[in-house]
């Protein structure tokens, strides 16, 4: 057994959240979670919604609202949505806690202490219409180095360097396209080069990393420069130095605080629990005598935070970088195993807008669509490793051809045949089992290792594939031995025997798609007659905050009492009931009304 970390991106709540972006940070890390867990490993699965900065600023000043009374309405959206999908957390949490507050500023005093961050005078753009700061990524301008004309203020997607928004040729700001002023202001910056050759040596130890991870991030360390980490704000964490931190007019600055949300979430999971050091056990290595692992899930505009920047800051924060220095209080940190990022998710051939409005919310979505159906498209035929597209035609087909008639018929038709002709599950034939029935057990039993592994090293479609290649062996398995055609009283032990290794199959299958379809699976188990949690599921609960702060939602669970990642046997004489069907089938008009949802 060994701790492992999943560290999932943290959604901004400046609104809800659209399939594109749970497709990337929010079901690839329950399904590896959930996976995990059921093989024996502990696991911590933590997060929250990101509520700093200046685009809530200016969203909250739209709509007549404080900063913080915009992130606590989208913060329950967001968390009630994640809910709704079934994402197994166990503390999903929030930025505008004291416990974030209080962690965040340990790091930032720190790495100054160390020597890696430094003040210095600089160019600030300022919108001349409002007199705020503008955020980096709300500049946008053509790339100095590859001429792309839609670069953002601190970094070109296109050739992918770090930018700052005085190097933009014809800057604009995203918000109103009006050309900002650059005035002089002194800001804190996080001395980047002084962690190249740390970065690079730990980079060169990575084992594993899809490779347009790896690639990217070490193309990075070419040309690292200090970043900004703070800005001309009022909505932020506050610098916690003499002479700033009573500054109404500086604060950290988002990116910074955001990534730091990965420890102080684990921080407030601990003080939750009742034992404050338990986030040690995934943090420090060694702490308990047993490996610690973390997994960090995002989509692919975020490798730069995960891979190189955050790094950077753990180094700083235990002495690693070229400065020295000594650990902070809380102890020399784990730099992440592994960065685990996916690509885009179009639709209907076009990228995500919520502006344009071509986008479908997760809220809207799961009023309309089962949480499983949504969850199978993201793992068969999600943006795992290259830009894929969401169409309704093809989502509807995947439910249809593979959810309902091959899964979903298997398991239906399994049971209504033993309930109908046994009113439970039958027994083997004491004549024993002939080579079809070993060869299917077999294969069943044998993807729990092929399965298993795939999804550890997070290659998810070819992982549910073999799971469904399971399925197709048994629907293939019950069309060739034909037990409805076994109708004597000669045939019935037969029957039963057929009835039985399919029922194992199913039970086998029923398993290792848990991770993948949670809730269907947990009304598998009970079609087959078991009892209590099979696939546990997250709740929200309404807490106080730890430090004298407003009350928020969290997103927790209890996820100990679930299956276990292996074949069971199914229970001989368990009684089962005709089933209800698991999957609904979805009509060929809802395609028609979808698109022109779109279109309108």
């Amino acid at each position: 057994m060994s701790h492992v970390l999943a560290a999932v991106a943290w959604p901004y709540a400046n609104g809800p959240r659209h399939i594109g972006h749970v497709s990337g940070f929010g079901v690839p890390s329950d399904v590896f979670s959930r996976y995990m867990r059921m093989a024996g490993h502990d696991v911590l699965m933590i997060s929250g919604t990101d509520e700093h900065g200046t685009p809530i600023q200016v969203q909250a000043d739209s709509e007549g609202l404080k900063p913080r009374e915009l992130a606590d309405r989208y913060n329950r959206v967001i968390v009630e949505d994640l809910h709704g999908l079934g994402l197994s957390y166990d503390l999903f949490t929030r930025t505008t806690t004291g416990n974030h507050y209080r962690v965040v500023q340990e790091l930032f005093e720190t790495l100054h202490r160390n020597g890696y961050i430094v003040a210095k005078t600089t160019l600030g753009a300022i919108s001349p219409s409002t007199g705020r700061t503008l955020p980096d990524r709300y500049i946008e301008g053509t790339c100095p180095i590859c001429g792309y004309d839609a670069a953002r203020g601190d970094q070109c997607d296109n050739c992918g360097n770090q930018l700052d928004p005085v190097q933009l040729l014809d800057p604009r700001s995203k918000i109103n396209g009006e050309t900002p002023n650059f005035v002089e202001t002194e800001h804190f910056f996080l001395d980047l080069p002084a962690f190249a050759q740390a970065l690079g040596k730990w980079l060169d130890t990575r084992d594993g990393w899809r490779p347009n991870v790896l690639r990217f991030s070490r193309n990075l360390l070419d040309d690292l420069q200090p970043r900004a980490i703070t800005r001309d704000l009022e909505w932020g964490v506050p610098i916690p130095l003499d002479g700033w931190r009573e500054r109404g007019d500086k604060r950290i600055y988002v990116w910074f605080d955001a990534v730091i949300g990965y420890l102080s979430a684990s921080i407030e999971w601990a003080r939750r629990s009742g034992d404050p050091d338990a986030w040690r056990r995934w943090w420090i290595a060694d702490t308990d005598g047993e490996e610690a692992r973390g997994y960090y899930f995002m989509g692919k505009d975020n490798i730069v935070f995960h891979s190189v920047i955050w790094p950077s800051l753990l180094l700083g924060y235990s002495g690693e970088g070229d400065h020295g220095g000594e650990p902070g209080r809380l102890g020399r940190l784990n730099l992440p195993t592994e960065v685990v990022s996916s690509e885009f998710l179009t639709m209907e051939g076009r990228k995500f807008s919520s502006s344009r409005q071509v986008v479908i919310y997760v809220r809207d979505f799961l009023a309309r669509y089962d949480a499983d159906a949504l969850r199978y498209f993201i793992a068969v035929a999600g943006p795992e490793s290259q830009d894929t597209d969401f169409t309704w035609a093809e989502f509807r087909r995947r439910n249809n051809d593979e959810l309902v008639n091959d899964w979903g018929n298997l398991v239906n038709r399994s049971i209504s045949m033993a309930a109908k002709n046994f009113g439970e599950i039958p027994p083997v034939d004491p004549a024993g089992l002939t080579a079809a029935d070993e060869a299917l057990l077999a294969t069943s039993r044998a993807a729990f290792g092929t399965v298993g592994a795939l999804i550890e090293r997070h290659r998810q479609k070819q992982a549910i594939g073999e799971a469904m290649r399971v399925v197709a062996e048994a629907n293939r398995y019950l069309s060739d031995q034909a037990p409805w055609k076994l109708k004597g009283e000669a045939d019935k032990p037969r029957m039963g025997t057929v009835l039985h290794v399919a029922l194992q199959v199913v039970a086998d299958a029923n398993t290792l798609l848990t991770p993948f379809l949670p809730h269907s699976a947990q009304k598998i188990h009970e079609l087959l007659g078991g009892t209590g949690v099979h696939a546990p599921m997250p709740r929200i609960v309404e807490v106080d905050d730890l430090d004298a702060g407003p009350a928020y939602p969290i997103l927790t669970g209890d996820y100990r009492d679930g299956a276990r990642w292996e074949s069971t046997a199914v229970e001989v004489g368990r009684p089962l009931a005709a089933p209800k069907p698991v999957f609904r089938k979805l009509d060929e008009s809802i395609v028609d009304e979808e698109l022109a949802r779109l279109s309108a």
